[in-house]
């Protein structure tokens, strides 16, 4: 943030809101894999599906059951199926043709976000953030949950004990973020302590640890498209971007081999030793001038940029970086607080979500120039009034006259 801002000429990012989509009072967004369907889910419990292309309305997903405001909306890897939370601690599968709900699970807490396996075309398992409770693998089948552990006890097996993936009774509990990786074989958790535990969703165990700087509180965790790199998002308003060192397939199996060459070292240790052969720490991003808290971040569909609401009451603004730590664009809507960004899979085109329920569509701003096709096409800058020649629309000009009586 303190190098300067580079020429936004330079760049091929959204620069002016283009237009705004309204329905209703949207709260949440998600693009589909080629960026061809955007959903949004709203207040009243339902969740619109718009064609991007025309920006109409597609389809609209609406549970009678469920009148409570959508937390999270999610693509599966084809986009046939979303996955939508609600406040009303439901979570509800959709197929997106046919437009029939095809199960609906009802957990114990509010889920804040929820996230299809990103390995498979027809998911059948999910991760929830829960509001009170440690994030957990959920069965859409048969219901069942698996909770995660959220911090490393430093005990034999290297599992957090039971207890502490449950909010202590009269002490507040902050929500943690985690997400799968591009093949969904590992969770990445970020806790409250600043670390990042690598999990194998399978086994639910731990097999490497990567501290933060500063070891403050993780509220997002993201990665990029391509799976090649990490962003969290810490208390401290620092935006992290850290390399992905383990292979995009078969991750859990270059950890599990890591793991086996370290059997000296044993318990937490060699968890950050695994974890530092995992996750390299890449750049950092805050705004050091105005200390601003920064609201769902994420890369571009190409993973060349990054992204950041301010969280900032009454402001819209997104921050663009590109990934070698260079501010390129601040990017200032209207006088609305933030709540939800996305970056479309394809295009340099970002889309916002405003506390009015708003979903404003960013994009390049092209001017015309037709010079190009027309050499001797003169822009003006306002109105002039043309005098024309005397025999500019003559059948014959008056020189030519001259020169065929000659």
């Amino acid at each position: 943030m303190n190098a300067p801002i580079i020429d936004p000429l330079q760049g091929d990012f959204p620069e002016v809101i283009e237009e705004y989509l309204q329905h209703g009072l949207m709260k949440c967004i998600a693009f589909n894999r080629r960026g061809t369907l955007l959903a949004a889910g709203c207040t009243d419990g339902s969740c619109v599906i718009w064609d991007f292309e025309t920006r109409g309305i597609a389809k609209e997903l609406r549970d009678k059951d469920c009148v409570a405001a959508i937390t999270s909306v999610c693509w599966s890897k084809y986009g046939h199926r979303i996955l939508v939370s609600a406040a009303d601690k439901s979570l509800t599968l959709w197929d997106v043709v046919s437009g029939e709900k095809i199960t609906c699970i009802t957990l114990q807490q509010t889920p804040l976000l929820a996230r299809l396996h990103s390995g498979s075309s027809t998911p059948s398992l999910c991760l929830a953030c829960p509001l009170s409770s440690a994030p957990m693998i959920v069965d859409l089948n048969t219901g069942n949950t698996t909770l995660l552990p959220v911090t490393v006890a430093d005990v034999d097996n290297g599992l957090a004990p039971p207890s502490r993936n449950k909010p202590t009774d009269g002490l507040p509990f902050t929500p943690t973020a985690a997400c799968f990786n591009k093949c969904g074989d590992l969770v990445y958790v970020g806790n409250s302590k600043g670390e990042i535990l690598i999990i194998d969703p399978k086994s639910i165990q731990v097999h490497a640890m990567v501290p933060t700087p500063g070891g403050a509180v993780i509220k997002n965790i993201v990665f990029s498209r391509n799976g090649q790199f990490l962003l969290t998002n810490s208390n401290d308003r620092t935006i992290r971007i850290y390399e992905n060192l383990l292979p995009l397939k078969d991750g859990l199996m270059a950890l599990e081999d890591l793991n086996k060459t370290l059997d000296e070292v044993a318990g937490v240790e060699r968890m950050k030793v695994v974890g530092s052969r995992c996750l390299a720490l890449f750049r950092e991003f805050q705004d050091i001038i105005t200390k601003v808290h920064w609201k769902a971040p994420c890369f571009s569909g190409d993973g060349e940029w990054v992204i950041g609401g301010s969280a900032s009451k009454g402001e819209h603004k997104i921050y663009i970086w590109d990934r070698a730590g260079h501010l390129v664009k601040i990017l200032e809507g209207p006088k609305e607080a933030l709540i939800d960004l996305a970056w479309h899979p394809v295009h340099p085109i970002i889309v916002s979500v405003s506390l009015t329920g708003l979903v404003y569509i960013w994009a390049k701003d092209h001017t015309e120039n037709w010079s190009a096709f027309a050499p001797d096409f003169k822009e003006l800058e306002e109105n002039e009034e043309y005098v024309e020649c005397e025999d500019e629309f003559d059948l014959i000009p008056g020189t030519e006259k001259v020169n065929t009586k000659s």
